[in-house]
């Protein structure tokens, strides 16, 4: 049991400060839904404005976990940690326009209920960023 943990390591602890990022990232977006109702109901762009602002959030917190927790980075030093900083955000700004173009299409434009929209986006969306991180932000240098 020791031994598969160990192996699925960083899976599992991405399974949990992923399931917190999004806690951080819904708290924020339904906090402005609700805030902006009506302003919502009206102006539909409204809602992303609501979901950049949440993303901002999300992202800062996802970063120091992921490096700190998750994928453990060893990097050091100015430039390597804003490397790491900017690779880490471009790809979330990858997954931040399709969780954008998943909300214009099934919120704006076919008027789906943006609460299961941004749920079911969010699957995608963390699936995405798992590999996204594992493979190009925080990979393991060879020996």
């Amino acid at each position: 049991m020791i031994e598969l943990l160990k192996k699925y390591k960083s899976i599992i602890l991405y399974i949990i400060f992923g399931g917190l990022t999004t806690v951080v990232d819904w708290s924020v977006s339904f906090t402005l839904y609700y805030l902006w109702g009506d302003a919502i109901e009206a102006t539909p762009w409204l809602i992303h404005g609501a979901n950049v602002i949440a993303w901002v959030a999300a992202v800062a917190f996802a970063y120091v976990t992921n490096r700190i927790w998750v994928f453990e980075s060893r990097r050091r030093g100015f430039l390597p940690i804003i490397g790491e900083i900017v690779a880490f955000a471009g790809g979330r700004v990858l997954t931040l326009l399709l969780q954008e173009a998943i909300m214009a299409i099934f919120f704006t434009w076919l008027g789906f209920n943006e609460y299961i929209v941004k749920i079911a986006a969010a699957v995608l969306v963390v699936i995405l960023n798992y590999f996204i991180s594992k493979l190009l932000v925080f990979r393991k240098k060879k020996s």
